[in-house]
């Protein structure tokens, strides 16, 4: 039924931020058009936290070790947020060049298997 998700980053400088994904992440992508990259991300998943309100989603990338993956930023000379121990993983971030934070973490939970696309 469900054969993928489709997140969007909302950036007050997309082409720096669509740079950052392809040459930063080396996140494959496609171009759809005038430059409009959609890239494609690893296995998702989502969860469902319960909330005051409705209409607020959030960003994680997932890594298998934070450590190395905020020491490989910094090589690049891009700062991480420090680190938290949140229980069910260990928790940073990473500032876009636009300025937008997006949130990264070593999952310390059970993950579920992936969906494997079908067309």
């Amino acid at each position: 039924m469900i054969s993928g998700a489709h997140a969007i980053i909302y950036s007050t400088d997309p082409e720096a931020d669509r740079a950052f994904l392809r040459d930063v992440l080396a996140l494959h992508s496609v171009d759809v058009g005038d430059g409009w990259l959609i890239f494609g991300l690893p296995p998702a998943e989502v969860a469902v936290h319960p909330a005051q309100e409705n209409g607020r989603q959030e960003l994680y990338f997932l890594c298998d070790d934070i450590e190395a993956f905020v020491a490989a930023m910094q090589r690049r000379n891009i700062s991480c947020g420090p680190l938290q121990d949140q229980g069910w993983g260990v928790l940073s971030e990473i500032r876009l060049p636009s300025g937008a934070r997006v949130g990264v973490y070593e999952p310390k939970h059970a993950r579920p298997k992936a969906v494997i696309a079908r067309r």
